[in-house]
């Protein structure tokens, strides 16, 4: 039996019969947010406006429990290979500190979704954020490139951002309206303008957005509209998000609200929970509010920079046969403490009083929202980005295909734990293209009446973590394992280790042999970063 008819049965039983144009190879068009929580979005509970991605849910399919790695580079390692980011070299971020699974960059045998695809006759092209430690996407299977090979720094800055291959020219905006995600957008189009010069060739489109990472930057008007929004603080917010999301049925009625999480500053200078909105000087208020306020316009922008792309394919005639992928690369940031930071990643925090205020997000300033705004982005969750709890590792995922998807699960909710090393076989499948990975197709997983078994494994930083069908097995660096039963809520608040010791020893044992055979052992003792201290026994977590 060939892998097409295969593909054929698999689609008829999912698609309830295929579209007449079903023999078409579909285009892949993956877009990642960067540093986007889980209950961010309108239809994930949120009350930032979002309408193209709220329609794109509306029409597809929203997971509610797909995972990524809790951290940039880590995700976009597994999100191109198909692969657990440390077997392919990048389990921490760009800087090799001298071990296999931290090497700093991409191994040179990892082959990308691109390098994947490209024998199946697609053409693939990236615009945005890289930051997989190599100097050039177009040496990892891409045409074309318009973007960041790092972190996002500036949003107004147009040198921050190249073109590859060397002699492109990059789309020029009149002085002080480039926008980074206006730019990056922009490029997209024309990339999908060049793909469409070979209608015979499907193509691959990698969206990389840099929002809303900091630095939290935005036009004046944008961020405006959400001006006061955010004066009532993150308990409420959070409490209001909640509201919807069980209305939404992301999560279920039962979901509690987890207690305000805690925060490590950065140096570990300062360690502490969460403290309630009301506690704060109103001084302090009013410049968190802003914080907030920046962030929603940034992930408001890029909405609507989605919707550009999305009018453009629909013009094209392509929305129809495009597989649309949404998700972001990790929890919201906390970075470090509930103030936030200015100038850079450190302790360095301003008050904005008065004027200034007015000044914030605008063109060299460079903030963060800090750990409460991060806990109410996240919400219900405990934690953040480089954790390993839910918070952390818990993305928002959109599928939309209006050419595969059976009309009956528009709008539904999948709630098979899924993971970013599931996107590589899924395109793989649809595109007819070789791939061993250890992720599943998420058609599969769509097509499935019920729960297929699997275990998902995680680290970063020493935090780890082990699921597996309800049960989830996690640590914080240097502390002992947990163990929760999600079979009635994921908030992770009932540690249930003592009374299932055994649950606990297979669990462990099951990451000791993943984490061997993935390159995360033995654990660096030494990350190189500031705000981790050093340990002496690298063996131990």
């Amino acid at each position: 039996m060939t892998r097409r008819f295969l593909l054929l049965i698999l689609s008829l039983t999912f698609l309830g019969g295929l579209p007449s144009h079903s023999a078409e190879k579909p285009n892949f068009l993956l877009i990642v947010a960067d540093d986007l929580g889980y209950s961010d979005l309108g239809c994930y509970g949120g009350e930032i406006e979002t309408p193209n991605l709220d329609r794109l849910a509306a029409e597809g399919v929203r997971f509610t429990q797909f995972y990524n790695t809790g951290r940039c580079c880590p995700s976009r390692a597994a999100i191109l290979t198909g692969r657990y980011p440390h077997a392919v070299g990048l389990g921490h971020i760009t800087q090799d500190i001298g071990q296999p699974g931290y090497r700093g960059h991409v191994s040179e045998d990892a082959r990308t979704i691109a390098q994947v695809l490209a024998p199946a006759g697609y053409r693939s092209f990236i615009s945005g954020k890289w930051h997989l430690g190599t100097d050039d996407p177009t040496k990892h299977g891409f045409e074309e490139f318009y973007g960041t090979l790092v972190s996002a720094k500036r949003f107004f800055d147009p040198d921050h951002l190249i073109r590859l291959p060397e002699g492109r020219e990059k789309i020029t905006f009149p002085e002080g309206e480039f926008y980074a995600t206006d730019a990056v957008t922009d490029h997209a189009l024309q990339f999908l303008g060049q793909a469409r010069e070979t209608p015979d060739r499907p193509w691959f489109l990698y969206l990389a957005y840099n929002a809303p990472h900091f630095p939290l930057q935005a036009f004046p008007e944008d961020i405006a509209k959400y001006a006061d929004r955010y004066l009532e603080g993150w308990d409420k917010l959070r409490t209001e998000r909640l509201a919807r999301m069980k209305t939404l049925g992301i999560v279920p009625k039962s979901t509690e609200l987890t207690p305000r999480s805690p925060y490590w500053n950065y140096g570990e200078t300062e360690t502490g929970i969460n403290p309630a909105w009301d506690s704060l000087p109103e001084p302090r208020r009013l410049d968190l509010a802003r914080r907030m306020a920046i962030f929603a316009a940034m992930i408001d922008r890029m909405d609507r920079q989605i919707g550009r792309v999305m009018a453009d394919l629909e013009k094209a005639g392509e929305m129809e046969n495009t597989v649309l992928v949404f998700l972001s690369d990790n929890g919201a940031c906390a970075e470090w403490d509930p103030r936030g930071f200015d100038h850079q990643s450190s302790n360095d925090n301003v008050l904005h009083e008065g004027a200034a205020l007015d000044e914030m997000g605008r063109p060299g300033t460079f903030h963060s929202f800090g750990s409460g705004w991060a806990n109410a982005s996240n919400t219900p969750w405990r934690l953040y980005k480089h954790f390993n709890h839910e918070g952390g590792i818990n993305s928002p995922c959109i599928i939309h295909w209006p050419a595969g998807l059976d009309a009956k699960l528009a709008g539904t909710l999948h709630d098979q734990p899924a993971h970013i090393i599931d996107l590589m076989p899924t395109f793989a499948q649809l595109a007819e293209a070789p791939f061993e990975g250890p992720g599943v197709s998420l058609v599969d997983q769509i097509a499935s009446a019920e729960a297929s078994p699997r275990t998902l494994f995680f680290e970063h930083e020493g935090n780890r973590a082990v699921r597996e069908g309800d049960w989830k097995l996690v640590a914080l660096r240097d502390q002992a394992w947990e163990l929760y039963d999600f079979s009635g809520t994921r908030t992770e608040m009932i540690d249930v280790s003592d009374e299932h010791p055994e649950i606990v020893s297979r669990l462990s044992a099951a990451w000791d042999r993943w984490a061997e055979q993935n390159q995360v052992t033995p654990l660096p003792g030494d990350y190189h970063v500031d705000y981790l201290r050093k340990t002496t026994d690298s063996s131990k977590p």
